[in-house]
C-alpha cells in the first residue's frame, strides 16, 4: 500500500486535469451510498462532525473517506477539517493507497466549483471575491483562475490580518490580490463570489448582487450553516453539485426549501445534469447564477484515481 502525503497530492494534481477528471466522472457516474454523518458532542465549544464517504465503480477501485470537522480548531492553530482517504483494489479489496484527506478534499472541492463555473460563470469574468481565508481559499482562487481569465482577486475574512497574509502570499504578476474589509462593496464589484466559511449566519446579501454575477457557495455542509440569504436565492438561478446531497445537508438549500423561498423543482440542475447536457447552464449575460456545493464521494474517487494513475499505482 502506498501512503501519499499532502505535498504529493498537491504536486500530482493539476487543476485542469482534475476538473476534467471530475467532469468525466459526473458524466459516467458511480455507486454512491448515502454518506454517514455523525455529530460528536463536545464539552467545550461547538459539536464536531464525523463523515464517512464511500464510492466505487463496477470493475474499478473502491474508495472511502473518513473526515472530521472540529469548528474550534482554528483557535488551536489547526485545520477545522481533517481526514484520510483509502483506495482499495476493486477485484480483491486489497488496499492500494492511503491518501491525505485534507489535501484531496481541498483540491476536489475547488475543482468542483471550477467545473460548475465552466457552465455558470460569465465567459468574461475577470474579478473574483474570495470570502474566507481557510485552507480552501487558495485552491478555490486557483481553480476559478484556471477556467476564467481572473485578473483581480479580493479576499475578505473575519480576521483582517489573515486576509492580508493570504493576499500577500498569492499576489503575483498577472493576478492582483488584495485584502478588503468592505464585504458589501467587494461583492458588488466582483464577477464571481466564492465563499468557504463555517458561518451559520448569511454573509452574502442578495441585495448586493448585480446582473451577470456567479455566486459559488462551498462552506456550509450542514442544515444549520448558511453563507447567503433568502434574497440571493430569490434573485438567482440555483444549481447544486448533487440534488440528493444539497437538498438534505446544505443549509443554503434546505433552509429556503423549508421556508418556501425555494421549491425543489426550481433547482435548475446539478453537476450530473450540467455535464451530461441535460440542463442549461448560464442562459444570458444578465442572469445571476448560484451554485451550492456540499461535496460528494464521487469527487473524492475521481481525484484519488487521478493521484494513483499519476503515480503508476496499479489496481482494478
Amino acid at each position: 500500500m502506498r501512503i501519499i502525503i499532502g505535498e504529493e497530492v498537491d504536486a500530482l494534481l493539476d487543476d485542469r486535469a482534475l476538473i476534467e477528471a471530475l467532469r468525466a466522472m459526473f458524466v459516467s457516474g458511480c455507486s454512491l451510498p448515502d454518506r454517514h454523518h455523525h455529530t460528536i458532542p463536545s464539552k467545550e465549544g461547538e459539536a464536531a462532525t464525523l463523515l464517512l464517504m464511500p464510492a466505487w465503480r463496477s470493475g474499478g477501485p473502491i474508495g472511502v473517506k473518513l473526515v472530521t470537522v472540529f469548528p474550534g480548531n482554528g483557535a488551536l492553530g489547526l485545520p477545522a477539517v481533517m481526514g484520510n482517504y483509502m483506495l482499495l483494489d476493486g477485484a480483491t479489496g486489497a488496499p492500494l493507497a492511503l491518501i491525505d484527506g485534507q489535501a484531496l478534499t481541498a483540491r476536489r472541492t475547488a475543482a468542483a466549483s471550477a467545473l460548475a463555473a465552466t457552465y455558470l460563470a460569465a465567459a468574461g469574468a475577470s474579478r473574483l471575491l474570495m470570502v474566507g481565508t481557510g485552507a480552501l481559499a487558495p485552491h478555490l482562487i486557483a481553480g476559478h483562475a484556471s477556467v476564467r481569465a481572473i485578473e483581480r482577486v479580493d479576499i475578505w475574512g473575519r480576521t483582517p490580518k489573515n486576509a492580508e497574509a493570504l493576499a500577500r502570499s498569492l499576489d503575483r504578476k498577472g493576478l492582483a490580490v488584495r485584502a478588503v474589509t468592505d464585504l458589501a462593496q467587494a461583492a458588488r464589484e466582483a464577477d464571481i463570489i466564492s465563499c468557504a466559511t463555517l458561518t451559520k449566519e448569511p454573509l452574502i446579501e442578495g441585495a448586493w448582487l448585480r446582473a451577470g454575477q456567479h455566486l459559488d457557495l462551498v462552506g456550509g455542509f450542514t442544515p444549520e450553516m448558511r453563507e447567503a440569504d433568502d434574497e440571493a436565492v430569490r434573485r438567482a438561478t440555483v444549481f447544486v453539485d448533487t440534488i440528493a446531497g444539497a437538498t438534505k445537508e446544505a443549509g443554503d438549500i434546505t433552509q429556503p426549501l423549508v421556508s418556501g423561498v425555494l421549491k425543489e423543482n426550481e433547482i435548475a440542475g446539478d453537476l450530473f445534469a450540467l455535464t451530461r447536457g441535460e440542463c442549461k447552464g448560464r442562459t444570458g449575460a444578465e442572469e445571476i447564477t448560484f451554485f451550492k456545493s456540499v461535496g460528494t464521494a464521487l469527487e473524492d474517487l475521481a481525484a484519488a484515481q487521478l493521484v494513483v494513475e499519476k503515480l503508476g499505482v496499479n489496481g482494478q
